[in-house]
């Protein structure tokens, strides 16, 4: 970690913190490592039962820097793997984690920092917030994962017209896609992402692990593989304590107190 991205865990929340609020939390190489490292801690920590994305200032993510490459265009073409490597395993960790990620997004979400929220597995977002995959105004392709994820959750059509004409969407039209799970007030935003966390952070750890993994897997897998896969995923989880509490809970009429275990 570094300045530019911020790393706490309290309660069973890991907050990642984006923060270079003078230039709306844009991507420079510094913050690509600090994002890597921040996601590989948070996917280990133990403390940690779920991870939230939040940007410091007036933006969730802008986009990467693109002063950076401007004052870079000599070396761009070898500066870019480097770069895209640190994105891409901040977003293959976040992806992979046992834990629920969930994104807290406001402001501007453009370029790869909505390709780092569509690797999330929830989306929170504020109303008034302006969502584009700018790439194409720079006369560049997306990255991020952005062409992977973007056409399983908003159709192929709908994805290729946010990639090829880059237009500015709010956060309604991106929950109406299906890209954001709900839009709040911008004042009740901070509340609501960890009213959201605290509730996962008191859930079945190991179940949330299993059915995040299960969905991974579905994208790839034939039916007769994952139901295989769902049959061993269930078996996993009715050896834990927290299935055993479940079990009880709901024949006692009562709430569940899971553990995590």
């Amino acid at each position: 970690m570094n300045d530019s991205v911020l790393y706490a865990v309290s309660g069973g929340i890991a907050t990642i913190t984006f923060n270079r609020p003078a230039v709306m939390n844009a991507l420079d190489a510094d913050m690509l490592r600090g994002f890597r490292a921040a996601s590989e801690r948070a996917a280990a920590d133990a403390q940690a039962r779920v991870i939230v994305l939040r940007g410091a200032g007036p933006a969730f993510i802008a986009g990467g820097d693109v002063a950076m490459f401007r004052s870079s265009l000599a070396n761009m073409a070898t500066l870019v793997p480097e770069l895209a490597a640190e994105l891409h395993q901040g977003i293959l960790t976040l992806r992979c984690a046992p834990q629920p990620v969930i994104a807290a997004v406001h402001g501007a979400v453009a370029g790869a920092g909505l390709s780092i929220m569509l690797a999330c597995d929830l989306v929170l977002a504020a109303a008034g917030t302006q969502f584009s995959l700018a790439y194409s105004r720079i006369g560049t392709s997306p990255d991020g994962g952005a062409t992977w994820f973007l056409p399983r959750l908003a159709g192929y059509q709908k994805a290729m017209e946010l990639m090829l004409l880059a237009d500015t969407v709010d956060a309604e039209g991106m929950q109406r896609i299906g890209v954001v799970n709900q839009v709040l007030p911008a004042d009740a935003l901070a509340a609501a992402a960890e009213k959201l966390a605290r509730r996962l952070a008191t859930g079945p750890a190991r179940a949330y692990a299993e059915t995040k993994a299960l969905a991974n897997r579905a994208l790839h897998s034939g039916l007769e593989a994952q139901l295989d896969a769902e049959a061993l995923g269930f078996a996993r989880c009715a050896a834990t304590q927290d299935f055993a509490e479940g079990v009880t809970a709901f024949t006692e009429k009562r709430k569940p107190q899971f553990q995590g275990k």
